[in-house]
């Protein structure tokens, strides 16, 4: 006789976070931050600069940038046309151009240089929303946060942690809920690169990778 659904281990969201949770940090015990940078103000840039495009891209253009202008006062004096030759292949250049420019000159008519350390001032930025002031707050400030990206918000679609086609908002007060608050800086980060070498967008049916077997088991052969 099948065993009922209630009675798998996995049946319930706790358990398979729970599980999750484990396995992501046997795997990736000490996850690195994925975008090159030195301090809170290039983070932010390269963060801005990741919409809609791969880390890799960005820390291929950022050090060209970054050694013209690594902080808000050399950047604004560079044009937004020098800013957007050094970020044209990221993508949607002119926009991110302006951003970087005009966020720099805010920095330093009232923040005095410094990027400021909350999430109302961070998302007040042009270009700021609140996946970008989530992961400043978290990886250069230690806040404790949760961005949600791509990878994020696919995989706990996969792993049933959140409803099939919940928006960004709600997949991150989902997960919130689910894992100690202790452990969101560093598990946003294991399910990204998890996601990114393990349960990729094309390369994972939700029962294809490790993770994936396990709390929903194999699929229909």
């Amino acid at each position: 006789m099948p065993t009922p659904a209630s009675a798998t281990p996995f049946a319930t969201k706790p358990a398979r976070a729970a599980y999750i949770g484990r396995r992501l940090a046997e795997l990736y015990p000490a996850p690195p931050i994925p975008l090159d940078h030195k301090d809170a103000y290039t983070l932010l840039v390269a963060v801005l600069l990741s919409a809609q495009c791969t880390d890799k891209r960005v820390n291929l253009q950022t050090p060209g940038l970054f050694a013209r202008a690594d902080n808000p006062r050399d950047m604004v004096k560079l044009t937004v046309a020098d800013i957007d030759s050094h970020v044209r292949p990221c993508g949607l250049a002119p926009r991110k151009a302006r951003a970087i420019h005009r966020l720099s000159e805010i920095l330093l008519e009232k923040h005095g240089g410094e990027v400021p350390r909350t999430f109302e001032e961070l998302e007040a930025l042009p270009g700021v929303g609140h996946k970008t002031a989530s992961v400043v707050m978290s990886q250069a400030f230690g806040y404790a946060a949760f961005p949600v990206d791509t990878h994020i918000h696919r995989l706990a679609q996969r792993w049933r942690l959140t409803k099939r086609g919940a928006s960004v908002e709600r997949v991150e007060a989902d997960l919130k809920k689910l894992f100690p608050e202790s452990e969101w800086n560093p598990l946003h980060l294991r399910i990204i690169f998890y996601g990114r070498e393990h349960c990729t967008a094309r390369g994972c049916d939700g029962h294809t990778c490790e993770i994936c077997r396990t709390v929903n088991g194999p699929g229909k052969a």
